[in-house]
């Protein structure tokens, strides 16, 4: 049972989580029960297949590396760059397996046994821990609280990416019966508007727009036909993903959890940057501050070069096609992430072109508006190019039996 794919989960999760909300209300955080329904939907999730032991397996993995860097850098108080750089390739390790397998095994054939559910979000929770273990930001790591945080089933499926000292702050905090009240409210209506999002407003456009026209323009490629299954699949890519975003973050703030959120009004955007500071947030943060940040530094502690703009654009490349290689390695992932980083750089030279030129743009809602109606169409663009429908097209060109596309 996949976690939030139809309106019949909700009604077991509902029932599920009445204990929890009662204890809330009533000053309490009855932590028994929300282990035993961690263990309960993990169980749904993943059980009947051999995935279930690859979860477990991987948690075991993921914990024995944690558990051991936590005692290398804190307990023996060692922080060599070797045995860092080993323990996060060991952590990452799966999920590669799981990116290259498609190379080795092409097809439709099963993916790989590590290809559970949700490994690529519970991989980037033990990173971002073992680079704020070795940055001394995280003391300790106590094991209930880190497996709750690894296995924490409103988020394991999609996100949001969530920080472990964030979380075990509030998991340790007390209840606030107002505070939880107002989560309780934003909550049910975060999940309704999941439902608006997903059920209604994603379905629509996949049943009534995308699907048709994506098939179109694969069978009969034009400017109009690309470009409607251009803006079809980037709002169906929006609203479906920020359904399943709702999801999570209102079932966690039924929990008593308030988790950060992945979008923020994202089509309003003035420039990429603007973008990507309002789009899957959780996993653009998440690059920004443990890949971008410390290659920019690495750069400058290790004098590989005194220019901060060939420095920044560096970042942006690497940020970038990391970010398209872990969607998939495939060339349209690759090309959507080395597209976005040419967006950044060539943003950034824009900068500094208005400010050697010394040209002095007004501030207005015109020009707020064609900024918006620019950025909004590079952005579409590039969900043309990750949706894969100009693969299709050249692949229905070479072979007209090729697979058409599904959404």
């Amino acid at each position: 049972m996949q976690p939030y794919s139809t309106p019949f989960y909700f009604v077991i999760l509902g029932l599920a989580l009445i204990p929890i909300v009662i204890a809330q209300l009533l000053g309490k955080k009855l932590m028994w029960y929300q282990v035993l329904l961690t263990i309960a939907f993990l169980w749904l999730t993943f059980s009947g297949t051999v995935t279930i032991w690859a979860l477990i397996g991987f948690g075991i993995f993921q914990t024995i590396i944690v558990k051991f860097y936590e005692w290398y850098r804190v307990k023996q108080n060692k922080n060599q760059s070797f045995v860092f750089y080993l323990i996060i390739l060991l952590s990452i390790l799966p999920l590669v397996i799981v990116k290259v397998h498609p190379l080795f095994n092409p097809g439709p054939g099963p993916g790989s046994i590590l290809g559970f559910l949700g490994i690529s979000y519970i991989s980037f929770k033990t990173v971002a821990m073992i680079m704020e273990i070795r940055d001394g930001l995280i003391k300790a790591v106590p094991l209930k609280e880190f497996l709750y945080f690894l296995y924490f089933y409103p988020t394991i499926s999609s996100g949001p990416i969530d920080r472990f000292r964030r979380f075990v702050k509030e998991l340790k905090a007390p209840v606030v019966t107002e505070k939880y009240l107002d989560l309780l409210n934003k909550g049910v209506f975060r999940i309704f508007q999941g439902f608006l999002y997903k059920f209604i407003i994603g379905y629509l456009i996949d049943q009534y727009w995308l699907h048709g026209i994506a098939i179109s323009a694969t069978i009969h490629p034009s400017f109009l036909n690309v470009s409607s299954s251009m803006y079809a699949y980037g709002l169906y890519l929006f609203f479906d993903f920020a359904g399943y975003s709702l999801f999570a973050i209102g079932v966690s703030n039924l929990m008593g959890y308030d988790l950060p959120h992945n979008f923020n009004k994202p089509f309003l955007a003035k420039n990429i940057h603007d973008f990507w500071q309002r789009w899957h947030m959780t996993l653009s943060f998440w690059f920004r501050d443990f890949v971008f940040m410390r290659l920019v530094k690495t750069f400058m502690v290790k004098k590989w070069s005194k220019n901060m703009i060939t420095i920044s654009n560096v970042g942006y490349l690497a940020n970038m096609l990391l970010m398209g290689f872990w969607h998939g390695l495939t060339w349209y992932y690759i090309l959507y992430g080395f597209y976005h980083a040419m967006l950044m750089i060539g943003y950034d030279a824009w900068k500094r072109l208005k400010k050697r030129k010394n040209w002095k743009i007004p501030d207005n809602k015109w020009t707020s508006a064609i900024s918006i109606f620019i950025t909004f169409n590079l952005v579409f663009i590039s969900f043309l190019i990750f949706s894969g429908i100009p693969n299709h097209i050249i692949m229905h060109c070479i072979d007209p039996h090729f697979p058409l596309p599904n959404f």
